[in-house]
């Protein structure tokens, strides 16, 4: 369970781990009595600590492509407090540039405790490729990802809360 592997395996919406794995186009190789399957990461969670492994298989390996050059990721978190350790939002976001860093080449967003499982917000992302890298841009990608979301308000936040942290993160 302390593993990355486990942590995805979990499936938790507010899990750190899994917004970072999507971010980086991971995929996941899953044996079974069937065989052994590939499936992307995004694709992995169906909902709140419920995944697409069926009984008797395995989570076995994640592929991390080699990042190209230009490439950089983060991940980054609002939590309430310093004594609850929950993400009330997280993003994680990787990008290449162009050579003088000038420019989007691509863009992996990902959203955490912002849905019933974590989400690739596929429209930010395919929104930065081509793009310059200025602060417009971002600031569009992040209103774009916002529209990805589908939170709920609970004890640690609110609906429009979150929306407005997956701008802001």
């Amino acid at each position: 369970r302390a593993s990355i592997g486990g942590n995805l395996c979990n499936g938790t919406p507010s899990a750190d781990s899994i917004p970072a794995l999507i971010a980086h186009s991971v995929v996941c190789k899953i044996v079974g009595p069937g065989g052994t399957r590939e499936v992307e990461v995004e694709d992995f969670c169906t909902g709140p600590s419920r995944t697409i492994l069926e009984p008797n298989e395995l989570l076995v390996s994640l592929h991390f492509p080699a990042p190209p050059k230009g490439f950089g990721a983060r991940y980054i978190r609002f939590i309430p407090r310093n004594e609850m350790d929950i993400a009330v939002a997280g993003v994680a976001s990787a990008v290449t540039l162009n050579d003088k860093g000038t420019e989007f080449l691509s863009g992996h967003i990902a959203l955490a405790a912002v849905g019933p499982t974590p989400i690739f917000a596929e429209e930010a992302s395919a929104f930065l490729s081509g793009k310059q890298v200025n602060s417009d841009t971002i600031r569009e990608a992040g209103a774009l990802a916002s529209r990805s979301a589908r939170p709920i308000t609970d004890m640690r936040g609110s609906e429009d809360q979150r929306r407005h942290l997956v701008k802001v993160l």
